[in-house]
């Protein structure tokens, strides 16, 4: 009996040793997307009057009503478009020592933090964790911290957001100042990312020409 007890355990082991070295790891492929066909404008500029300047502006205004609904992939799109852009960024009580309450219009409305924070960062990161480029550049390091009073600095224009299949387009329009040199440049561009239920992808970016010119800051 007990030799027939040896070889039956001995026999599980090996036939359990085998099942193990066989089993292979299988790879799920995240859902391909069909998103629906739509176009929206997420970012626009009017004129806003100021009670605390008594002046009126050039303000940024957002899609509120679409934020509210906006999908983790569309949020992710905007933010990593608009991580690199500014968007009336000022900071939250003084600006600490690492620059890091910098509360930026876009990036705060869609609940992603103060400016390269690991809140801001970390949910970019997540949603691009198979795009070792986009990874590169969410870098910490390659996260700028400026607020809209910087001799130096770029603002949005307009964003406009598309959706089709299983890719999420967006356009900007921007523009960029140098007050020091009383310099100024326009541009747009179109940012194409492919979806699937798990992550983004960055395909393409579509620039144009830049439109340079020189500030006139003299007064009348």
């Amino acid at each position: 009996m007990k030799i027939i007890y040896i070889i039956t355990v001995l026999t599980l082991v090996i036939s359990c040793g085998q099942m193990t070295t066989d089993t292979k790891t299988i790879e799920v492929e995240p859902t391909k997307l069909n998103l629906p066909d739509t176009t929206i404008n997420f970012m626009w500029r009017d004129m806003k009057y100021d009670s605390t300047l008594n002046d009126t502006f050039s303000s940024i205004f957002l899609n509120n009503n679409y934020i509210n609904t906006m999908t983790n992939l569309e949020k992710a799109a905007i933010g990593y478009v608009s991580t690199f852009i500014g968007n009336e960024c000022w900071w939250d009580g003084a600006a600490n020592d690492d620059r890091n309450n910098l509360d930026c219009k876009i990036i705060t409305a869609l609940g992603l933090g103060y400016q390269c924070s690991e809140s801001h960062l970390g949910y970019l990161k997540r949603w691009f964790s198979t795009d070792k480029k986009v990874l590169l550049e969410l870098k910490e390091s390659n996260c700028p911290t400026v607020p809209y009073t910087s001799t130096i600095q770029n603002t949005f224009n307009k964003i406009v957001i598309s959706t089709k299949e299983n890719s999420i387009s967006v356009y900007y329009e921007a523009s960029k100042v140098n007050l020091r040199e009383q310099e100024s440049w326009d541009w747009s561009e179109t940012v194409y990312f492919s979806a699937t239920t798990e992550n983004l992808k960055l395909i393409k970016k579509n620039k144009s020409e830049v439109n340079h010119e020189k500030l006139d800051m003299t007064e009348e």
